[in-house]
């Protein structure tokens, strides 16, 4: 797409600094990290969604995150990491993308960044996992 930034920078046209480039997928420094190793993967296709990519790339893609994980967790000698798709709703940039972020033990990010709840009842978690059974 000719306005995505993440396709601008798959075609080399927006400069990054890329850590993987391949058939499948590029990845790139987040130019606003929450830590330094702060990374982002995309599909080399313009796809918006992970609803939007299609099944046959889903293996492939997620392989480089695996493999990526592991290696943001060693270069920035971290102790794990934290790895997140936001799907339309807090995302940036309309273009599938992964978030591959090196984390520490008291490193100053709590939770998933958002107020967690509870549910209700016993039968209020019941009927919502009814619900989400029923559509899938």
């Amino acid at each position: 797409m000719a306005d995505c930034v993440f396709c601008s920078i798959v075609a080399g046209e927006t400069p990054a600094y890329l850590v993987l480039d391949d058939p499948i997928a590029v990845g790139f420094l987040d130019t606003r990290p929450l830590f330094p190793g702060h990374v982002l993967l995309v599909p080399r296709g313009h796809h918006e969604t992970l609803v939007d990519l299609p099944t046959e790339l889903i293996g492939p893609f997620f392989e480089r995150v695996q493999r990526l994980a592991g290696v943001v967790q060693a270069a920035m000698g971290a102790q794990g990491t934290f790895v997140a798709i936001n799907n339309t709703v807090s995302q940036s940039v309309p273009h599938l993308h992964v978030h591959l972020v090196p984390r520490n033990k008291r490193d100053g990010l709590k939770g998933f960044f958002w107020p967690r709840t509870s549910y209700r009842s016993d039968e209020e978690a019941a009927a919502v996992a009814e619900r989400i059974r029923r559509s899938g």
